[in-house]
């Protein structure tokens, strides 16, 4: 289940575009529809990755896989998967502020993007300063 660079591009911005034309909708007032479903392009776009993350991720506990091909580490592949929940659960947050409970505090609905951006720069802190040992 591999896709080519084109194809991760044209699907991203698929779902980018659609997104924004219903979330300019949704702003505009021409469009009475709920928050959750304004982001469902995000949440399929999101479904997809996490499918494609599991796959890689279950390919490698598979017998006779070779660890030494050079493909990334079970923990790289085990963040992205608490990033990708992350984002999940802000957007999820957010959808909730917007429809649901208006009365929430913004600071509760952005400690998962919080979490998210705090992880994101240790791991780039960890990959711009980590010497390799070899």
């Amino acid at each position: 289940m591999r896709m080519s660079l084109a194809q991760r591009v044209l699907l991203t911005w698929l779902f980018t575009l659609l997104f924004l034309i219903m979330l300019v909708l949704k702003l505009d007032e021409k469009a009475p529809w709920n928050w959750f479903l304004i982001f469902i392009p995000v949440w399929i776009f999101d479904a997809i990755l996490l499918v494609m993350l599991m796959v890689k991720m279950v390919g490698r506990c598979k017998s006779g896989f070779d660890p030494r091909n050079g493909s990334q580490n079970m923990k790289k592949k085990a963040w992205y998967l608490v990033a990708m929940l992350l984002k999940l659960a802000f957007c999820f947050a957010l959808c909730a502020k917007l429809q649901l409970f208006p009365m929430m505090k913004l600071a509760y609905v952005f400690i998962p993007l919080w979490a998210l951006l705090i992880g994101g720069m240790v791991e780039l802190g960890y990959n711009i300063f980590y010497v390799r040992r070899d």
